[in-house]
């Protein structure tokens, strides 16, 4: 029994070291996987209100569509270039245990129907 001694405590030790790199890790994948649900969120919906604009919708029809599918929480910008119509949202990076200043943009152009 006397050769084993030495080793003693070595599973703590181990775990201790390694527990938190692991938390880590589970942390930095949770938030890429949040961030690019939030960037697929604000790229639809920044197609979904280029197409509104673009078949004649007012502003205000297509800032609810931007709501609907980017989310309540999804902001919008249109700007308008000739014959051309270019929508941007934005919306926050969340998913209950990220909270900062991430946020998300998506852009879409379209072509404006006479």
């Amino acid at each position: 029994m006397t050769e084993r001694e030495p080793e003693r405590g070595t599973v703590t030790a181990e775990l201790a070291i390694g527990l938190p790199v692991v938390v880590l890790v589970l942390v930095a994948v949770l938030t890429l996987a949040a961030a690019s649900t939030a960037q697929m969120r604000a790229m639809d919906a920044a197609r979904a209100g280029a197409r509104a604009v673009a078949i004649g919708e007012q502003e205000s029809a297509v800032a609810a569509t931007v709501a609907r599918v980017g989310g309540s929480e999804a902001r919008m910008s249109l700007a308008r270039e000739g014959e051309w119509v270019r929508v941007t949202v934005t919306r926050p990076v969340s998913g209950g245990w990220v909270t900062g200043p991430l946020r998300a943009t998506g852009t879409a152009a379209a072509w404006v129907e006479p």
